[in-house]
């Protein structure tokens, strides 16, 4: 989500008198409040390795309150990102299976998915070895260059 599409939330929630508004989209997770509420932003973390990156903003005054939600990192985790712009496939033929589900075992330099870009099949590869643990896109969604497509645990 844009800035511009948040500003077009905050005009929607003010246009429509709303006093609170919670939207979770595309790993952002915003909570809007009128008036002079204040908001929890604790986060429990169980995982030993982890850290909170710092990442939480509020905006007050008069205004509707913008929260973006905390996000814990695991430095074992790495995204695997879209190097170019065009559709993301799972697999190289409709009727085949995936090339890759979350818990498959991945070694650098296998095949994780296609990108299509101008009629062109892209072959996208593991950067490194480990486990698939979250694949952030749909089959057949368009993607972005840098893009996250897959979520990696490494070794």
């Amino acid at each position: 989500m844009d800035y511009e599409a948040i500003k077009d939330l905050i005009k929607t929630a003010s246009e429509q008198e709303l006093t609170y508004l919670n939207v979770e989209s595309e790993g952002m997770h915003i909570i809007m409040k009128k008036g002079s509420q204040e908001i929890d932003t604790r986060v429990e973390d169980n995982v030993a390795t982890s850290k909170i990156s710092d990442t939480n903003e509020i905006i007050k005054e008069d205004k509707p309150i913008i929260e973006k939600k905390l996000v814990i990192e695991d430095k074992n985790i790495k995204v695997v990102k879209s190097p170019i712009v065009g559709t993301f496939y799972t697999s190289g033929d409709p009727k085949a299976g995936a090339f890759t589900k979350i818990g498959s075992k991945v070694k650098k330099g296998d095949v994780l998915c296609i990108i299509e870009a101008m009629k062109l099949m892209n072959e996208i590869d593991a950067e490194f070895d480990g486990e698939v643990i979250e694949i952030l896109v749909e089959n057949e969604q368009m993607v972005e260059y840098g893009q996250g497509l897959f979520k990696i645990k490494c070794n």
